[in-house]
């Protein structure tokens, strides 16, 4: 039986990703390896409480003691590599914590999965390495432009994770998606803040003029996709991560007051974050023609399976104000 090994397992994406792989592969099992930090949340996991096949280890992959000892004591055969800082505002206020865990963290793990022979590392980016993109869309051969913090530290990991395939032949493939939305995400982000603040009669704030474009994608055809990367990907190889489904964020804010019936009024403009990148678009013809996948969830359909799941699940609401740490504007 094959052993992969998921950082940041307890998180949004990874939580969702660990339920992908043990429900589509039954010769797997995952060490699921999370810091627990602000956004890893135990709640995320409650459904594999006894899992035959799951097995959740706290780790900090910046405490390179710590990752030693994992490798010690667990035969890791893939690794997929969610964990990371990446929220772009925590970062503009403070980007210490991204070079730690995004790059000292990576550089741990590449290290060790090195040392052990690991067969595949799946190393999860971001479409914003790629910076803003003023029209057209992005392939994997676009120069990389970060503009915040966040961009630029997972800009150093992709590099790092490469370099580490070019110079010492580790079997890395690098993934870059566009904006995931689903169940379970930190309220910190636009999605799940809107209907946080929406279910407490609050009003909805929006950078700037909210003419800012992002691409969208649901959380489990994201997950497909990585799936995909992990059992077919090309070592040394960038995939690019997309639907072509792309809105200015106050559309997305407009859709969301629409399905919870509530006006418009509510909407309040901010001042713009500092460095805002206007537009993110990501040209994914490489995944598609390369491994057949596709996306599967329309924005809208998962806009709405999204706002039901956050209405109905006042419980994981509870989990996260517990954990929440001071000085948060949900």
């Amino acid at each position: 039986m094959k052993t992969v090994l998921v950082t940041g397992g307890a998180g949004f994406i990874g939580s969702h990703y660990v339920r992908c792989l043990l429900e589509s592969e039954r010769e797997v099992q995952v060490i699921n390896a999370d810091a627990l930090t602000y956004s890893g949340n135990p709640w995320n996991l409650r459904s594999l409480e006894g899992h035959p096949r799951h097995r959740f280890v706290r780790v900090d992959l910046a405490d390179s003691d710590q990752v030693r000892r994992l490798f010690r004591e667990h035969a890791i055969h893939q690794i997929v590599h969610f964990a990371a800082e990446s929220h772009v505002d925590r970062s503009i206020r403070s980007s210490a914590p991204f070079v730690r865990s995004n790059i000292t963290g990576t550089h741990h793990l590449l290290e060790a999965a090195l040392k052990h022979g690991v067969e595949k590392f799946v190393h999860i980016s971001t479409d914003e390495v790629y910076g803003s993109i003023s029209e057209g869309q992005a392939d994997e051969s676009a120069p990389l432009k970060p503009s915040n913090p966040y961009s630029a530290t997972k800009a150093a990991a992709d590099l790092l994770c490469l370099s580490f395939f070019h110079t010492h032949g580790l079997p890395v493939v690098v993934t870059r998606c566009t904006n995931n939305y689903g169940p379970r995400q930190y309220p910190e982000k636009l999605i799940p803040r809107i209907i946080f603040r929406l279910m407490n009669h609050l009003p909805v704030p929006i950078y700037g003029d909210g003419r800012q474009e992002r691409e969208w994608i649901f959380v489990t055809d994201h997950c497909r996709a990585v799936e995909q990367i992990r059992l077919h990907g090309t070592p040394g190889t960038v995939y690019n991560i997309g639907t072509g489904e792309t809105l200015p964020n106050l559309e997305v804010a407009r859709r969301i007051l629409a399905m919870m019936g509530k006006p418009e009024s509510q909407i309040r403009f901010v001042e713009d974050r500092p460095g805002h990148d206007v537009r993110y678009s990501l040209d994914a013809s490489r995944i598609k023609s390369e491994l057949g996948w596709e996306p599967s969830v329309s924005f809208d359909e998962g806009l709405e399976r999204t706002v039901d799941w956050y209405l109905n699940h006042s419980d994981w609401w509870e989990s996260v104000k517990r954990r929440k740490t001071g000085g948060e504007q949900w």
